[in-house]
């Protein structure tokens, strides 16, 4: 089976995401994720806390809230970058970029594969392009498809996770 536009597309993507990962490596891929996903749950978690120091600034309670949870996110982001740099630093220093980098392309292959399986799974429901024939004859979107549950359980336990932490 020959592979169509869409399937160009899926390795472009796939493609993309690893050579970004390449150049960043591991180290700050991983982290640059779970300094977003910390920084949400630190301003979830402490923005009610920090809310009535903006209470002299703000006059509506939203505003307020919204204030406190900026503050909190943009400190936690400006935090965690750069523990990232260090981090980076550290691992150039200890001669461990190659290692770094290899780790770093799988991460953004792993990241292009939920990329795509989201789009995959999710864009159908909104628009109806699996009735046209570039989504039928794809030689790559099946694949995709066949991994539908595994990534709903997936989702599922993040969700939970996520539950439990905020």
């Amino acid at each position: 089976m020959t592979m169509n536009w869409a399937d160009w597309v899926i390795i472009l993507i796939l493609l993309i995401s690893s050579v970004i990962s390449l150049k960043r490596g591991f180290i700050k891929e991983a982290l640059s994720l779970a300094v977003w996903v910390a920084a949400f749950v630190i301003a979830t978690l402490f923005s009610p806390h920090l809310v009535p120091h903006f209470e002299a600034y703000a006059s509506t309670p939203s505003a307020q809230q919204m204030a406190a949870f900026s503050t909190l996110f943009i400190v936690s982001l400006l935090l965690g970058s750069a523990l990232s740099y260090l981090l980076s630093s550290l691992v150039k220093v200890a001669g461990l970029s190659n290692a770094d980098r290899v780790f770093g392309v799988v991460f953004g292959f792993a990241r292009g594969v939920l990329m795509i399986l989201a789009a995959v799974l999710y864009v159908p429901i909104i628009i109806p392009v699996d009735q046209d024939n570039w989504w039928m004859e794809s030689t790559l979107i099946p694949h995709f498809l066949s991994m539908e549950e595994g990534f709903h359980e997936l989702m599922s336990s993040v969700s939970a996770l996520f539950s439990q932490v905020i």
